[in-house]
C-alpha cells in the first residue's frame, strides 16, 4: 500500500513537455536512478523494474505525435491504452478527439501518476489496473501499446494478445524503437520519427521510432 502517491510523484517529477510531442506536459522525473531507488523504498521491495510512469519512452513518444497529426485514427472511437506508464499515449489520443480512453498499467503508482498528467492537459481518462493479458482482449476501437516488446516472455504473451484483438477488427497501433523482442512480421509500418530520449534510458540520446499498424 503507497501512503500517498501523489505526494511521492509531485515531491520527485516535474512538469514538462513531452520532448517528441510537447503538446502534452507530464509529471516526469529528470534522472532514472534517484527515483528508482526511492520507488523501492516507498514500496519496500527491491529489485523492482524501472518506474515506466516516470519517463516518456520513445516507443510512446512516436505513438502519441502520430496520433496527435492523424487525428481521424481515434477521432469518436474508443482507445485502450495498453502498459500506459505515464498515460502519454492515452492523452494525445483523447487530445486527437477520442470519444474515450481507458488506461491500462499494473505499476502501483500508475493510476495516480495517469490522473496528475490528465489533469494537467485537461482531459478525462479512465484507468485499471487489471492484468488484461489474462483474459481476451476488451470490446475497444483501437488499441495503442507503446514499448512492449522489451522482455521476451512480456512480448510473447502482448503479441497474441494484440493479434486476437486484431483478428477480431480492433485497430492494433504499436509504437516501438525496435527492441530486442520486436516482432519480426506481421506489421505494417506507418511512420517513422527521431524521439529524443536520454542516454540514462536508452542507448543515444536520440532513438529511431516507428509507428506500426498489426
Amino acid at each position: 500500500m503507497i501512503p500517498d502517491p501523489t505526494a511521492f510523484i509531485l515531491a520527485n517529477t516535474r512538469l514538462q513537455p513531452a520532448p517528441h510531442a510537447p503538446e502534452i506536459s507530464l509529471w516526469l522525473a529528470d534522472e532514472v536512478t534517484p527515483i528508482w531507488r526511492l520507488t523501492e523504498e516507498e514500496l519496500g521491495e527491491m529489485g523492482l523494474p524501472p518506474p515506466f510512469w516516470a519517463f516518456a519512452w520513445a516507443g510512446g513518444q512516436g505513438l502519441a505525435r502520430w496520433l496527435l497529426d492523424n487525428p481521424r485514427e481515434v477521432a469518436g472511437k474508443r482507445v485502450l491504452d495498453f502498459a500506459a506508464g505515464s498515460g502519454l499515449v492515452g492523452i494525445a489520443a483523447m487530445k486527437a478527439g477520442a470519444a474515450s480512453v481507458l488506461c491500462a498499467d499494473i505499476d502501483p503508482f500508475c493510476r495516480t501518476a495517469v490522473a496528475l498528467n490528465a489533469e494537467a492537459n485537461a482531459v478525462t481518462i479512465a484507468f485499471t489496473d487489471a492484468d488484461l493479458l489474462g483474459d481476451p482482449p476488451p470490446d475497444t476501437d483501437v488499441i495503442c501499446a507503446g514499448d512492449v516488446f522489451y522482455e521476451k516472455p512480456m512480448a510473447e504473451r502482448v503479441l497474441a494478445w494484440l493479434t486476437v484483438a486484431a483478428e477480431r477488427g480492433t485497430r492494433v497501433l504499436v509504437g516501438d524503437p525496435m527492441r530486442t523482442y520486436f516482432p519480426k512480421a506481421g506489421l505494417d509500418l506507418l511512420a517513422e520519427y527521431e524521439v529524443p530520449t536520454t542516454r540514462e534510458l536508452e542507448d543515444s540520446a536520440v532513438k529511431r521510432t516507428r509507428v506500426w499498424s498489426l
